[in-house]
């Protein structure tokens, strides 16, 4: 079931080599490498092994009957179904921090319950939209290259007027 594109499946290994994303501008938006993301800023991310952007459209998931959420686009050119809001405490999207993706355009949260695959990708789970806040769609960086403020961002953050 579903629209044919391609799954987006979760696993609980923290290192799976398989399981990185860069985080990029919303669609037809720049975003500067290394400026820090706010808290409510639209987003897009793209798996780095396909190239493909986390994507989310009002089909049924296969196996929770949620919304699906799937792999979309090319070289990381998708559509305005790729944006997804970040949803955190504070002003910044902190390193160790939890956070909570919510899809800008269904506003179902990016969440990921138990359901598992079986052939040809047993013991993956389902990686889908609901639309209810819940423990299920709280996600945690684990690893990655993490890049340094701006010296135009650190200045904001410590200048003190006298």
């Amino acid at each position: 079931t579903g629209s044919g594109q391609q799954s987006v499946t979760g696993v609980s290994a923290a290192d799976d080599g398989n399981s990185y994303w860069r985080v990029r501008g919303r669609t037809a938006a720049v975003c500067e490498r290394g400026t820090p993301v706010r808290c409510g800023q639209a987003i897009r991310l793209t798996h780095l092994g396909t190239g493909r952007n986390l994507h989310s459209h009002r089909f049924a998931s296969p196996l929770s009957g949620n919304q699906e959420v799937s792999a979309f686009g090319e070289a990381g050119e998708g559509d305005y179904l790729d944006d997804w809001t970040v949803v955190c405490s504070g002003t910044y999207w902190v390193r160790d921090d939890e956070v909570r993706f919510q899809h800008a355009s269904t506003n179902v949260f990016l969440s990921v319950t138990g359901e598992q695959y079986g052939r040809p990708i047993h013991g993956q789970k389902e990686v889908h939209g609901m639309a209810a806040s819940s423990q299920n769609n709280y996600w945690k960086v684990m690893e990655g290259i993490f890049m340094q403020p701006s010296e135009v961002f650190k200045a904001e953050q410590y200048h003190a007027e006298l």
